[in-house]
């Protein structure tokens, strides 16, 4: 590895003056010294700024960030603005102190935010509380540069008392702020945007990204494993540039092997879309919005960038991160490092007799799930009975969901969901944005509770039963909802499950990924929590039968 001083030539990418020239980079130490320009015919590769992911959560990855960023630095991912909310959504603020402490590990430059709903709801059993006073801590004691997506839109446009103090915290530093609010629309999103919230990540519509455009908003194009919403949002690209960013808010770990933001970058360039509007977009906008240290490719800015070999293939062949390269030819000699497993997870036996439901009523409340959607459906369905019980049926596709709560003792709550097609068996996962209680969703009774007792038994993972009854888990550790193992190992073992549930007959591009966000009440419309059924549109429970 180059390290401490040296000078390469190549092709400059000029992000500022929009243009590409020959140079030479002369690197002191973690520095750029100089950028001069040369006269040259020679085939050189053509070096760039790397990319920013623009909002992520890396326990989605499955990996702790130090292993996550031995990956995504081969993908040409240099920083990513990360918010560890689902982590201390488990652990509080130790569980941020421990992203903190294995970011170090790693020369990816992490971007830690305060995370602003902790829990993200009042309905819902999480395993820490995070008010306005911790959220100064981080921001003043452990270097927390933005207050993390505010998923509590509600509570902005009601001007609820401790959203509004998490806010003012971030206010008197002058840190950015970040939103979630799906689906708002005009005057709401007005109000929205001018209570500080300056960008947006999940818009599903163009309409509702114009308009948070002409609240003042950036928005941020998500491309994940679950939530995909380039289709609807990449006309963004070429109309307002300055506009948009990447990200992919949620990476599960066999999609992070395959690719990070350069996936949306060759898709881009694919769709036609400027070269220089692409890669400001994938580069520069999220290093200026969030004021990040990451540099640009200028004299007396950090020596971070990366080469590619053309633009048509768009291939990471070397990554410098602070004058140290960190990938050389495509490959990284970062060597994979162990961890600890900070973990809460108390056991909660779960019978046949407790996820069973008396019908008294004539139809079901069921929610539907939607393939590359965080929203889901609300249908009123006429389901099975059997024995006097709401029962799955699989030729409707109407199967159990149950969630059960990971840190207290409690009885499970059930209902019914649309849309995952399983025919046989059962998955079952305790990584359930945001609170991470256990959540099932199964064709048999016998299956779902076998899940759910392999999860308890190994304090964390994602499990499935085939149609003979065997489980299979991928167990995870670290808070359970993060693995303790190598990325290729964990991925490996991901794709065997997610195989599975394919098998079982789930036609969901990622099962285990939707599966995830079935219990995350602050999407609408229909969702599951701890504490029962809950409508996301008209923020209250509702009952799993209806009239």
């Amino acid at each position: 590895m180059r390290t401490e001083e040296f000078e390469l030539k190549a092709n400059i990418v000029d992000l500022h003056k929009r243009s590409i020239y020959p140079a030479i980079i002369s690197v002191k130490g973690d520095r750029i010294a100089s950028v001069q320009p040369i006269e040259s015919t020679e085939a050189l590769p053509y070096v760039l700024p790397g990319f920013v992911d623009a909002h992520i959560h890396i326990e989605s990855s499955m990996l702790p960030p130090a292993e996550f960023a031995r990956i995504a630095l081969t993908h040409g991912t240099v920083a990513t603005v990360s918010d560890p909310h689902e982590i201390a959504n488990v652990l509080g603020v130790e569980g941020v102190r421990f992203m903190l402490e294995d970011a170090a590990k790693s020369p990816l430059h992490f971007c830690f935010g305060a995370p602003s709903c902790v829990p993200a709801t009042s309905f819902e059993t999480a395993g820490a509380e995070i008010l306005a006073d911790e959220i100064a801590y981080m921001f003043d004691e452990l270097g927390l540069t933005y207050l993390s997506e505010v998923m509590n839109y509600p509570g902005v446009l009601f001007n609820d008392p401790i959203v509004i103090a998490k806010l003012q915290e971030a206010k008197k530093r002058n840190l950015p702020i970040d939103g979630h609010a799906p689906g708002l629309k005009g005057e709401k999103a007005a109000q929205y945007a001018a209570a500080g919230i300056s960008t947006d990540h999940e818009c599903f519509t163009m309409e509702e990204a114009l308009d948070k455009i002409a609240a003042g908003m950036k928005i941020i194009i998500r491309e994940g494993s679950a939530a995909k919403n380039y289709p609807a949002l990449h006309g963004l690209i070429g109309k307002y540039p300055d506009k948009v960013m990447f990200c992919s808010d949620d990476k599960h770990p066999d999609d992070l092997i395959l690719g990070h933001i350069n996936k949306l970058v060759k898709r881009a360039l694919k769709d036609g879309y400027e070269l220089m509007d692409i890669l400001n977009i994938a580069c520069k906008n999220p290093v200026e919005h969030y004021r990040l240290p990451i540099g640009l490719l200028r004299e007396g800015e950090y020596a971070d960038f990366i080469a590619v070999d053309n633009f048509a293939d768009f291939t990471i062949t070397d990554v410098w991160i602070k004058g140290k390269q960190i990938v050389q030819s495509g490959r990284t000699e970062i060597e994979y490092q162990a961890t600890s497993t900070p973990n809460v997870f108390v056991k909660n036996e779960v019978k046949e007799s407790d996820i069973q439901i008396s019908q008294t009523k004539e139809f079901l409340r069921v929610i539907e799930a939607i393939n590359g959607e965080l929203i889901t459906g609300l249908k009123i369905m006429k389901g099975k009975v059997q024995d006097g019980f709401w029962v799955q049926d699989t030729e409707q596709d109407i199967l159990k969901i149950v969630v059960v709560n990971r840190y207290n003792q409690a009885a499970p709550a059930v209902g019914f969901i649309n849309g995952f097609g399983l025919n046989y068996g059962a998955i079952a996962s305790s990584v359930a944005h945001d609170c991470h209680n256990i959540i099932a969703v199964g064709a048999n009774d016998e299956a779902i509770c076998a899940a759910i007792e392999v999860i308890q038994q190994n304090q964390g993972g994602v499990s499935v039963v085939d149609e003979n009854g065997i489980a299979d888990i991928l167990p995870l550790p670290i808070a359970g909802i993060m693995s303790h193992l190598k990325a290729e190992d964990v991925a490996a073992a991901y794709q065997r499950l997610d195989q599975t549930a394919k098998e079982l007959g789930s036609k969901l591009s990622a099962p285990y990924m939707s599966l995830s966000f079935m219990g995350l009440l602050v999407i609408p419309a229909l969702k599951m929590s701890d504490l029962g059924l809950f409508d996301g549109a008209a923020f209250q429970f509702v009952e799993v039968e209806c009239d």
